[in-house]
């Protein structure tokens, strides 16, 4: 399949540079039944049914990014990602932006422009092009980035990160810090608006995908196949799995809350059936495949040439992808994290 089919034409202006108030004010784009419509989110519960089940993704997004000082007083960029096994002290992959050599030392920079880590590079490179950094022993890496990182807004965001990104880019069901990006399309979701739905007989399901920052690379091959999507760890736990299969026992469907949980139940359920399942996934879901567990999609609008849009066209096929993407555009929706959704179910 050529790459070139998932182009579309995207003002840049509709990019969303702020998150809208409150949450489920953002607009809803649905497709039901081959008909498209226009509403809210805070409208989800006139198209879900008592018996449907939600599956969430809970992961938090880590203040991850710092700015970083080699000792010659170059400035760099440090994007931490995932942690590793520990040596003498923790370890974790990151990106890097700047010029390093394996074994140099360099000092992370609080919000003051203060060294507070030392952190050695490792030279392990991937295939990805990251580093390992290796902490200090004893050092609580969560905590630091907590007390001086950066919230890692997404490239498209023309703005440095502000106090207030550090909620907003959260969902506020998040309880497991792993994430460098938010699960968008639950950052839509409120507590009131999930109270509804519990109260309508809607049940939730939560799962874990550390979402990771090839989660923004495009596919640069021609063809669609030739690709090798990024890895990121996910975990369908036995509650999750249990919860689907009663939904699916008992006619309910099963309506995944952002492209990330997905990949994670359907990653459960590569073997044939749906099994609880945690490690690295590189399932990468593009046209002709079709999902095993999930019934809708709940989603936000995605970059052209992204692996998140090919999923998304797995539900709508691709010429209903590009006309539900064109009439948003003229409807003048807002694209990407920070903007609407489109809600995609039978």
């Amino acid at each position: 399949m050529d790459t070139a089919l998932f182009d579309y034409h995207l003002p840049e202006e509709l990019i969303a540079q702020e998150a809208i108030e409150p949450r489920d004010a953002a607009r809803l784009l649905t497709i039901q039944g081959g008909q498209r419509g226009h509403h809210t989110v805070a409208d989800l519960p006139e198209f879900l049914c008592s018996g449907d089940l939600l599956v969430l993704n809970r992961t938090r997004v880590i203040p991850a990014r710092f700015a970083a000082r080699k000792p010659t007083g170059g400035e760099l960029e440090v994007l931490l990602i995932h942690p590793l096994a520990e040596g003498t002290g923790p370890r974790w992959t990151a990106f890097v932006r700047g010029k390093v050599r394996p074994g140099l030392v360099i000092d992370l920079l609080d919000h003051d422009s203060q060294p507070c880590a030392a952190v050695t590079i490792e030279a392990c490179d991937d295939d990805e092009g990251t580093r390992i950094l290796a902490f200090a022993p004893g050092t609580n890496v969560l905590a630091l980035a907590d007390r001086a990182g950066h919230i890692p807004l997404p490239p498209y965001i023309a703005r440095a990160d502000r106090p207030e990104d550090r909620e907003r880019y959260q969902t506020v069901f998040g309880d497991i810090p792993g994430s460098v990006a938010a699960p968008t399309a639950s950052l839509h979701l409120t507590p009131d608006l999930l109270a509804r739905l519990e109260a309508l007989g809607v049940r939730t399901a939560l799962v874990e995908l550390r979402i990771g920052p090839g989660t923004f690379k495009p596919v640069d091959t021609e063809r669609v196949e030739d690709f090798r999507i990024h890895a990121e760890w996910c975990r369908c736990p036995p509650e999750a799995v249990a919860a689907i299969q009663a939904t699916k026992a008992a006619g309910g469907r099963v309506i995944c809350i952002g492209t990330t949980a997905v990949r994670t139940v359907e990653t459960a359920a590569q073997g044939g059936t749906l099994e609880p399942w945690e490690g690295w996934t590189r399932l990468f879901c593009h046209p002709p495949w079709k999902p095993r567990v999930t019934d809708g999609l709940l989603t936000n609008f995605h970059l052209p040439r992204s692996s998140l849009l090919m999923l998304v066209a797995c539900f709508t096929g691709v010429e209903g992808l590009h006309a539900a993407y064109a009439e948003a555009v003229e409807r003048r929706y807002r694209f990407f994290s920070y903007g609407d959704a489109m809600l995609i179910c039978p």
